[in-house]
């Protein structure tokens, strides 16, 4: 397993020195989190679970992820200030019901570097909790600012279904590049509605720089293939792709829209940005996302996979047809939803979408 961490690191490091320099081969971005995401999924017990203040789950794995990510994104970028916009902090952590899992949390990091070696550091709690707080930004227009969700899809990752590591960078208020680590996404297309496949190498690896295209590779390293949208252009023979949870998009205006573009196909449901990916490399032609009213999208939970699939030549936009704009702070400012799917589904898709939304608006309330 150290060896395999140590591969992954190299890649990081030489995938980020390659942007710098304005190489159009953003690589392998996976960090140290694998080890401990695979390590944890495994043994997760109730303790290490919290909720949080909107009654989401939080666990070990969310939060040592974003240390690691944060520890080894300080150490190695040196030039001008450090910024990085992240889903979690330390409130929660702090309180003394949380010790037990402050400790675990603590344990695992310090288990992960040790055997890792790449960095000779050991962290106190103190340390966890201020790497945590690293993520406290709030990114906006100017300067360059790292965008990550250390797990996407905790409750995917809770069930043992899908999930993703998410990972972007903001220039000047514009995603630049992308990656999502989707270690329980096959590396092949999906070809059931749970999001996996039988027999097929599991791990995914999307990737993307503006300009440059977007790319899958396995989470071991094989050669990175372009990717590209599927390009269909008759919604007969589209499927789409939406959230697993029915507590994160309106699945009667999902069933809606799809039935008014005309598809045939049932929805393929599964958790985080590992739907972005799928789509990215054409295993589905349309993504929906319409949450409950009164939810705020963050931008964590879009940047790295909005980048994929436009790179790979899709389009993302708001229920109206504007573009996402990352460069607000940590929420997205978007009309009703988002979607995505190929140029030349896009306008039937949108014009489905707002007719299914003003029916919405207009039919007669339940109560």
């Amino acid at each position: 397993m150290s060896t395999y961490i140590r591969v992954l690191l190299i890649a990081l490091l030489a995938s980020f020195f390659r942007f710098l320099m304005h190489s159009c081969s953003w690589n392998l971005l996976l960090l140290l989190r694998v080890f401990l995401l695979q390590t944890v999924q495994q043994e997760i017990l109730q303790s290490d679970i919290q909720s949080k203040a909107d009654k989401s789950p939080v666990t070990v794995a969310d939060y040592g992820s974003q240390v690691l990510v944060s520890l080894a994104l300080n150490m190695e970028v040196t030039s001008g200030s450090f910024s990085m916009v992240a889903e979690e902090d330390s409130e929660d952590l702090r309180k003394d019901s949380a010790e037990e899992i402050l400790e675990h949390i603590t344990d695992l990091v310090n288990e992960t570097l040790a055997e890792d070696g790449s960095y000779n550091i050991t962290l106190s709690k103190e340390g966890i909790l201020s790497a945590i707080d690293t993520g406290k930004s709030e990114g906006g227009p100017s300067g360059r600012h790292w965008v990550l969700d250390p797990i996407d899809g905790t409750k995917g990752f809770l069930r043992g279904g899908q999930y993703a590591i998410a990972l972007a960078l903001l220039d000047e208020g514009k995603v630049v590049l992308g990656v999502l680590g989707c270690p329980n996404l096959p590396l092949a297309s999906i070809s059931n509605l749970n999001g996996s496949s039988s027999g097929d190498q599991m791990g995914a690896l999307f990737s993307a720089t503006v300009g440059c295209g977007a790319e899958v590779e396995s989470l071991e390293g094989s050669p990175p293939q372009k990717i590209s949208v599927c390009t269909i252009d008759n919604p007969v023979n589209a499927s789409f792709f939406e959230s697993y949870e029915g507590a994160h998009t309106m699945h009667d205006l999902t069933g809606s829209i799809a039935e008014k573009l005309g598809v045939q196909a049932p929805p393929v449901r599964i958790d985080s940005q590992a739907k972005y990916g799928a789509l990215a490399r054409g295993d589905g032609a349309i993504y929906l996302r319409f949450p409950h009213k009164g939810y705020k999208e963050k931008i964590w939970d879009h940047a790295a996979g909005a980048i994929v699939v436009t790179e790979a030549g899709g389009v993302v936009t708001d229920a109206s047809g504007n573009d996402l704009d990352f460069s607000k702070g940590r929420f997205l400012d978007v009309d009703t939803g988002i979607i995505a799917t190929n140029k030349q589904l896009m306008p039937s898709l949108l014009k489905s979408v707002q007719e299914a939304i003003k029916e919405k608006s207009q039919a007669p309330s339940p109560l």
